[in-house]
């Protein structure tokens, strides 16, 4: 039993101490928020989609769910929004070799240090998840339709538009839950690239904050650093003809 109370106090600590650290230099393009403040396990993310790639303008949800011996196990992430990707099964599970526990499984075509390890964290996670939706892996896809078709995209340098099609259909459709949710969808590289830091801890709860993009002057000192931005514009693969 004591075992266990072990876990469940320095999960929680390296939970606690995740959520800090990315509440004061968040990642960008994301925002996240506990489920339930009272539970530290169960995080809910929101991914703006990249500008100058399919996903511009898209407001995505997601579930990351930890498990009580975290980070010793990875944690599984999950899409709430309906989401067309090769990675991405049917119920929103995203399979991607970082969530996979670092056992040695020739059949997977990973390697066991492309797979999680405890030096892993949240922000690895997403940064990984951004460069998934853009970059998909069709070795061993969770959605196989969706992997022949990105596939004929492609291989056709973006004449066969169906996949790209079906994207921005879908990036669309997430426009009527952001203004539900009353948030500002970053489409500039300076928006999205903004850095936010959260409030004084006196201003409402010190664990998490929403207003991300309510701010309507965004031309901060940091827009000009675009540079600096974690998503790297390949102009390759994303341009639309």
């Amino acid at each position: 039993m004591a075992h266990g109370h072990h876990h469940v106090a320095s999960s929680q600590k390296a939970l606690m101490l995740e959520m800090k650290s990315l509440q004061e230099e968040p990642v960008e393009g994301f925002q996240i928020t506990l489920v339930d403040e009272s539970d530290l396990y169960n995080w809910e993310v929101a991914i703006f989609g990249p500008p100058n790639t399919h996903y511009e303008g898209g407001y995505f949800k997601a579930r990351i769910k930890f498990p009580i011996d975290y980070p010793y196990s990875p944690p599984a992430f999950r899409f709430l929004t309906k989401m067309w990707h090769p990675n991405i099964y049917e119920n929103g599970d995203v399979c991607i070799s970082i969530l996979h526990p670092p056992v040695d499984d020739p059949q997977s075509g990973e390697l066991p240090s492309e797979r999680w390890n405890p030096t892993q964290n949240v922000r690895t996670i997403l940064l990984s998840v951004i460069s998934l939706l853009n970059e998909p892996n069709t070795f061993s896809p969770a959605n196989v339709d969706a992997s022949v078709m990105y596939r004929k995209w492609r291989d056709s340098k973006g004449k066969d538009r169906e996949y790209a099609e079906i994207i921005r259909k879908q990036v669309h459709a997430t426009k009527a839950d952001a203004e539900r949710d009353g948030v500002k969808v970053p489409t500039t590289l300076a928006e999205y690239c903004v850095r936010t830091r959260a409030p004084p801890a006196d201003e409402g709860s010190n664990l998490f904050y929403d207003d991300y993009y309510d701010d309507e002057d965004l031309e901060d000192e940091d827009g000009e650093n675009d540079e600096d931005c974690c998503y790297d514009q390949d102009d390759s693969g994303t341009e639309e003809s």
